[in-house]
Order: structure tokens, then C-alpha cells, then sequence
């Protein structure tokens, strides 16, 4: 018989399953490896630069900036990075060919542990859209991800030494009009660097960095127009590379 039990368990693993499947499970920076957080396990003792994370879905959600609910874990450590120096994100799984991928990065104005991610402003410092063929029919950024399960980015070199969250962002939009969002944060302290920081319409907030209407989030990639659209406007602001 299934039993209450059975399908509590059955929940739990479901829930961890679509959690783990779009989270990042470590970073390399510099050649040093650094474990992330693990969803399916329990926060107590758990010691990691990344933060603790749920899955999302709606660019409206208070936990859209972190997928949590803005505040560092008890334990939450921080990477030391030089500027200019490369990051590597990594994932156990990934399914989702079709979206882009982008990396934001948002100053703590002082500690990290200390910062709610929703209170900050967020610059994007790296992008992979639709890299050929069509909307409906072509490579994009997720499907690196999907063939890899890693992604690497750069620190800006010119960034200003301080404290930041660095978010790694997946949005699949393999189901028409039903984007799914998976961003996840670490928390760095960036050494050297040039001064330079962002500002201006390079700055967002999340949420409210999307709308849920944004040709890039509301998009059906089956319409025959799809089928042969070769543009595809990433979500949220440009790359202002002068300032960083």
C-alpha cells in the first residue's frame, strides 16, 4: 500500500531532485576547489561559499535574487579572488538545451555574511544567449551547460577590491511561456583590481531586474516565427566593459 509515509519520502526526494538538477554543486577559482551547498542535505554543519538554495520559478519572487531567502547560512565562508582571475561554476545535471546563461555580480558594501542579497544592486559581468542557428532550432548557452556542466567566467580585472555575491543564473525556456529560473549565489572577497565599478542602467535589483513580459522570459521557442528567428534579447541589463 502507498502509505503517507511512502509519499512524504517520495515528496522530499522529487523536491531535492529538482533542486539539485539546476544547482551548482562547486566553483574552481584560481585551481582551488570549492564544495557548494547541498539542497538535499541537512544545513546543520554545513560549511560552503555558496548559499543555501531553492528552486524558482517566477521573476516576482521575494527569493529571486538567491533562491533563498537573502541572508548567508550559519556557517557561510567567502573565496579570496584576485581580479582578472577565472571562476569555474559546476553542475551534477543538466537537461535544459534551450535558454541562456548569465553572471551577475553585486558589491556587499561590507561583509557578505552580513548583506541581504535583495537589498543589492546587481551588475552582469558575463552572457550566453543564442549562439546559432534559430530561436526555435539553435545552440544556446544552456546547451554548453548540458554538454559540459560547467561554465567559466572571468572576475572583471578593472573591479574595485571588496566584498561580493557572485550569481551564476540558468533560465530554461523549453516550456512555452513558462520560464524556469535557476540562479545561485557564492560570496567572494576580491582583492587588487583597478577601482572600477558599475553604475546607472548597468545596476538592477532582483527581483525586479526582469519582467515577467520580457521578450527574452515571456518567449515560445515552437511558433514558426521561432523557426526562424536568429535574435534573442537576453534578460536584464547590458555589460557596460569600460567599467569594468
Amino acid at each position: 500500500m502507498f502509505d503517507v509515509a511512502s509519499a512524504i519520502v517520495l515528496s522530499s526526494f522529487l523536491v531535492s531532485q529538482v533542486v539539485a538538477h539546476g544547482g551548482v554543486i562547486s566553483y574552481v577559482i584560481g585551481g582551488t576547489n570549492y564544495q557548494g551547498w547541498q539542497p538535499y542535505n541537512s544545513a546543520a554543519g554545513q560549511s560552503s561559499i555558496e548559499r543555501p538554495y531553492n528552486a524558482i520559478l517566477s521573476v516576482s519572487a521575494s527569493t529571486f535574487s538567491c533562491n533563498n531567502n537573502g541572508q548567508a547560512s550559519a556557517s557561510q565562508l567567502s573565496a579570496t579572488v584576485p581580479a582578472g582571475t577565472s571562476i569555474t561554476a559546476k553542475w551534477s545535471q543538466w537537461t535544459h538545451a534551450e535558454g541562456p546563461v548569465m553572471v551577475y555580480m553585486a558589491n556587499c558594501n561590507g561583509p557578505c555574511s552580513s548583506a541581504n542579497s535583495n537589498s543589492l544592486k546587481w551588475f552582469k559581468i558575463d552572457q550566453t544567449g543564442l549562439i546559432s542557428g534559430t530561436v526555435g532550432a539553435g545552440k544556446w548557452g544552456n546547451g554548453i551547460i548540458m554538454d559540459t556542466l560547467q561554465y567559466t567566467t572571468k572576475i572583471p580585472a578593472a573591479l574595485a577590491a571588496g566584498n561580493y555575491l557572485i550569481r551564476h543564473e540558468l533560465l530554461a525556456i523549453h516550456q512555452a511561456n513558462t520560464p524556469q529560473f535557476y540562479p545561485e549565489c557564492a560570496q567572494l572577497i576580491v582583492t587588487g583590481g583597478g577601482g572600477k565599478t558599475p553604475s546607472g542602467n548597468y545596476l538592477v535589483s532582483f527581483p525586479g531586474g526582469y519582467g515577467a513580459n520580457d521578450p527574452g522570459v515571456n518567449i515560445n521557442i515552437y511558433t514558426a516565427a521561432a523557426q526562424s528567428q536568429t535574435t534573442y534579447q537576453v534578460p536584464g541589463p547590458g555589460m557596460n566593459s569600460n567599467s569594468v
